[in-house]
């Protein structure tokens, strides 16, 4: 069993030390990298293409906003004077 034991610590203590190895290494290799990027040409990059336009809503049907206002008017929502101020909005536009 103490055999065992110490070939197991063994084996842990080279992961350990090959796990710090590599890290060490890979910030070296980061920084040196970084340090070049500093003195590279920034690359060309062509811009983006412009956004397609939105799509033009349909124009509004007044019928059918007097109805849906009517409607509000039935549930309670709005008020007789909500009502009248909205409904002169519709017919004046």
């Amino acid at each position: 069993m103490p055999g065992l034991l110490r070939g197991v610590a063994r084996t842990a203590v080279i992961a350990g030390t090959a796990t710090s190895v590599s890290n060490r290494v890979s910030r070296r290799q980061a920084q040196r990298w970084g340090a070049q990027d500093q003195y590279a040409e920034p690359a060309y990059e062509e811009p983006p293409p412009p956004a397609p336009a939105a799509p033009v809503a349909p124009a509004a049907d007044p019928i059918q906003q007097l109805k849906d206002l009517a409607a509000l008017k039935e549930q309670g929502i709005l008020t007789d004077d909500e009502f009248a101020v909205q409904k002169a909005k519709i017919l004046n536009s």
